[in-house]
C-alpha cells in the first residue's frame, strides 16, 4: 500500500513567532515566549539547566513525582536543594514556603509544579508567588498542566520561568513545549558557565539566533505538523475565551468529585479538600480490598476510551486517576467513567448508586460552570436526560406525598 506525500507549504518564521505572540497573550505574560520543538521536559530541564550551578541554593517544592524529577536535574547541577514535600492528598501551604525561606534566606531559586495531573492536586501559585517574590528568589513554574485549565498569570504572580505543553488542557500536540523566560532569568543564565550552549537544550540559543536576531529566521526546521496542531488548538481556545475553557474544566473535576461521592462503592477523593484539586484530572482512593489497576482495566474494557488510569508506582494498588482535560472535559466523559467503575464495583459486590453519581455529578458540572462563566451553561444530552430524571422523581415524590 503506498500513502500520499504530506503537501504542506514550508512553516515560516513569521507563523513560528505569531504562535509565539498567541502563547504569551494565553501566559498573561510580556516575557520572552520560547517554543522548543520537543514534549514540555525538556523546556524543564533547560530551564533548570540554564540558571543553577553550584552556586544556586534551591527550594524544590515536592507536590508529586515531577518535583522529584526537578530536584534531581538540580542535584546534577552542582546546586544544594532543599526539598519541601509535602502528601500528595494536599497543595502546598504558602506559609510553608514562607517558613523554609526564611530558615534558609540564602535560596535563590524556587521550583514548583502548579498543577500535578498525577497526583490530583493543585498549588496555589498567586500567593506562593508573593512569597518568592518578597524574598527576591528566581521562580520557576511547570503550568504543562494547568495551562488553559486554570488561571496563569505569569506576570502578576512573578513567574520567572514558566513552562507550557500543549497536550493537557490545551488539547494539542505533545511533541512542541514552550517557556516564558524574564529579563531576571536570561542575566541569570548569561551568568551561568554551566548553562548549555550549542545544544537542544539551551534556551540562549533560542535567545541569540532567534529572539535577538529579530525573529527573522528559524534556528532550524520547525516540527510543522506539531506546528500546526498547535497552532489549531490555540484557535480553538481563542475562538471559544479562554474563561470558557478554564469554565469547562472546573465543572469536570466538580462533576467528578461529586459523582464520586454519590457513587459509593468504597471510592473517595484522594485530595481531601476540593479547593486543593486540579482541574485536569481527579485522583481517587479504591478501597483497601480493591486493586486500582485490576479495577481500570475491567473498567475499561468496557469502553477502552475512558480516561481512566491507574496510579503510578507505589499508588498504582490504591488510586485511580480520572482524566478529565482538553476534549474529555466534558459531563458524558466523566459520566461514563463514574458508570464503569460502578459496574465494576457493583460485579465485586458492591453497593453503588450510578444513577445518584450520574445526577449528582450533572448537578455539580452545572454549578460549576455557571458559577465560573456567570451564565447557563450550554446543555448535552447527557444533561437534559438527567434533568428529566430529576424531575420525574420529584414528580414521583410529589404523588407519595399527595
Amino acid at each position: 500500500m503506498t500513502h500520499p506525500y504530506l503537501d504542506l507549504a514550508p512553516y515560516t518564521a513569521a507563523q513560528f513567532a505569531d504562535v509565539e505572540r498567541r502563547l504569551a497573550r494565553l501566559m498573561s505574560t510580556e516575557h520572552d515566549v520560547v517554543i522548543m520543538q520537543g514534549e514540555a521536559l525538556l523546556p524543564l530541564e533547560g530551564c533548570i539547566r540554564g540558571v543553577a550551578g553550584p552556586d544556586t541554593t534551591a527550594l524544590n517544592v515536592i507536590t508529586g513525582p515531577y518535583g522529584h524529577t526537578f530536584g534531581g536535574w538540580l542535584r546534577d547541577c552542582g546546586a544544594r536543594v532543599i526539598d519541601l514535600e509535602v502528601p500528595f492528598h494536599a497543595a502546598v501551604r504558602p506559609e510553608q514556603v514562607a517558613a523554609a525561606l526564611e530558615e534558609h534566606p540564602e535560596i535563590d531559586f524556587v521550583s514548583l509544579v502548579h498543577a500535578e495531573a498525577a497526583t490530583g492536586n493543585t498549588n496555589p501559585v498567586a500567593a506562593i508567588g508573593e512569597v518568592v517574590r518578597a524574598h527576591g528568589a528566581l521562580f520557576m513554574l511547570d503550568a504543562v498542566a494547568s495551562v488553559a485549565a486554570e488561571p496563569l498569570l505569569t506576570d502578576a504572580w512573578g513567574i520567572d520561568l514558566c513552562v507550557i505543553g500543549g497536550q493537557k488542557a490545551m488539547g494539542g500536540p505533545a511533541g512542541v513545549s514552550a517557556a516564558a523566560v524574564s529579563a531576571r532569568a536570561w542575566q541569570r543564565m548569561a551568568a551561568n558557565p554551566r548553562a548549555p550552549r550549542h545544544s537542544y537544550l539551551s534556551l540562549l540559543d533560542w535567545k541569540e539566533r532567534w529572539i535577538d536576531a529579530g525573529r527573522r529566521a528559524l534556528p532550524h526546521a520547525p516540527a510543522q505538523l506539531e506546528m500546526l496542531a498547535l497552532d489549531a488548538c490555540l484557535e480553538r481556545i481563542e475562538q471559544a475565551g479562554p474563561a470558557a475553557v478554564q469554565a469547562r474544566h472546573a465543572a469536570a473535576a466538580a462533576a467528578v468529585r461529586a459523582g464520586t461521592l454519590a457513587l459509593g462503592g468504597g471510592l473517595e477523593p484522594f485530595v481531601h479538600e476540593a479547593g486543593d484539586a486540579a482541574p485536569v484530572a481527579t485522583t481517587l482512593r479504591t478501597p483497601p480490598d480493591v486493586d486500582a489497576t485490576d479495577l481500570v482495566t475491567r473498567a475499561r474494557a468496557t469502553d477502552p476510551t475512558l480516561p481512566l488510569v491507574a496510579g503510578g508506582g507505589a499508588l498504582a494498588r490504591e488510586m485511580i486517576r480520572v482524566n478529565h482535560y482538553g476534549p474529555d472535559a466534558r459531563p458524558e466523559v466523566v459520566i461514563a467513567a463514574l458508570a464503569a467503575l460502578g459496574v465494576v464495583l457493583a460485579d465485586s459486590g458492591a453497593r453503588v448508586d450510578v444513577d445518584g453519581a450520574r445526577n449528582a455529578a450533572l448537578r455539580a458540572g452545572q454549578a460549576t460552570e455557571s458559577a465560573a462563566i456567570g451564565g447557563e451553561p450550554a446543555k448535552t444530552a447527557e444533561t437534559q436526560k438527567g434533568e428529566k430524571e430529576s424531575e420525574n422523581e420529584s414528580e414521583k415524590e410529589s404523588e407519595k406525598t399527595a
